[in-house]
């Protein structure tokens, strides 16, 4: 499903009552705890009297399955080089994305789309900014088969991991039916479902911690629903729950210029025209760490993506004490830094 590019003005408005969908997962015994499903992130949301939800509690994960994702997130065998692993990209220790405005790939080839970040991934209602992929599971195919990332396929990443015999060892205990192509998607989506951010100071104040927020960042997230930003990032993720045009009240693609496929969004899923420039709205979650910004990394600041933001999705320009506000909201939502610690295996 796209969004038509009739009725913009009221399309924003309208976005503020898109509904929130989250993954849950069924959970297997030996368990170590993340996420929760979906009908209780549900449930938290409905009791809560903001349009921003906390991020959820932990919930059980098999352990075996967590510790094998997390060697595999890092194992660089996965590229057809070996160059490359899936932390290449989403480093841990940068907010689970890489700092560039492409990501870099095997052999050295730059990529089409800035990396999203990893943490909290769990909770998007689909992965990619063009949301091909339904799950974390089904999202594992783009990298490794794609030609500029991994540069890899599914009968040579089972090769190579079968040559390893504490690979072989590591999937007999954990899956019934040991190293398939199946279990390797199935442990790094456990492994993923385990970044999840959550303790950030706004989490603190909507759990009833009045001092958790300056007030500074009280007033940015005043300014954040008042001005209209609110209407495509709310939720738990403050955000990652719908699709939306790039330039709802301005083009800013003609004042960019340069078009490339890239720029088309869930279009080149669709090939629908009512998808063109429509991209899965991102999370604002530890967006501080997650320079530099938007699907093609043209933003280089907090700054600067606000007022692009307030200009060709709100129509508005913000001003300066607007926007410091917000930053000092958007600030409120990094979460501790607790995965990076444990990143490697």
């Amino acid at each position: 499903m796209g969004i038509t590019p009739d009725g913009r003005a009221a399309r924003a408005t309208l976005a503020l009552f898109a509904a929130l969908s989250g993954f849950g997962c069924s959970e297997p015994p030996n368990r170590v705890t993340e996420t929760q499903p979906a009908a209780t992130v549900r449930a938290v949301r409905s009791e809560s009297r903001e349009p921003i939800a906390p991020l959820p509690a932990a919930v059980a994960l098999d352990a075996k399955r967590v510790a094998l994702g997390r060697r595999l997130f890092h194992e660089t065998r996965l590229s057809s080089d070996g160059s490359v692993a899936c932390s290449s990209c989403h480093d841990l220790t940068k907010a689970g994305s890489d700092g560039r405005p492409k990501p870099r790939g095997a052999g050295g080839r730059d990529g089409f789309l800035n990396t999203p970040s990893v943490l909290n991934a769990s909770l998007n209602f689909v992965q990619f900014w063009d949301g091909r992929a339904a799950s974390l599971e089904e999202q594992v195919n783009g990298p490794i088969n794609n030609p500029v990332e991994m540069a890899s396929s599914w009968p040579q990443v089972i090769e190579t991991l079968r040559g390893d015999a504490s690979y072989v060892s590591a999937f007999a205990q954990a899956f019934p039916d040991g190293l398939v192509e199946d279990n390797v998607r199935r442990a790094l989506a456990e492994f993923e479902r385990t970044l999840v951010s959550r303790g950030s100071a706004f989490d603190r104040w909507l759990e009833g911690d009045q001092k958790a927020l300056t007030p500074e960042a009280r007033s940015g997230y005043e300014t954040f629903k008042s001005v209209g930003c609110i209407a495509c990032h709310q939720g738990t993720n403050v955000g990652g729950n719908m699709f939306q045009r790039f330039g709802v009240l301005g083009d800013y693609f003609k004042d960019r210029g340069h078009v490339v496929d890239a720029d088309y969004g869930r279009y080149n899923v669709t090939h629908n025209e009512s998808d063109r420039f429509v991209f899965r709205v991102p999370s604002l979650r530890n967006v501080e760490h997650t320079a530099p910004y938007f699907h093609d990394g043209s933003a280089a600041t907090l700054p600067d993506a606000v007022q692009v933001m307030a200009k060709y999705q709100l129509g508005r320009r913000l001003s300066p004490k607007q926007v410091s506000d917000i930053i000092a909201f958007l600030l409120s939502l990094s979460g501790p830094a607790v995965v990076a610690a444990k990143a490697t295996p």
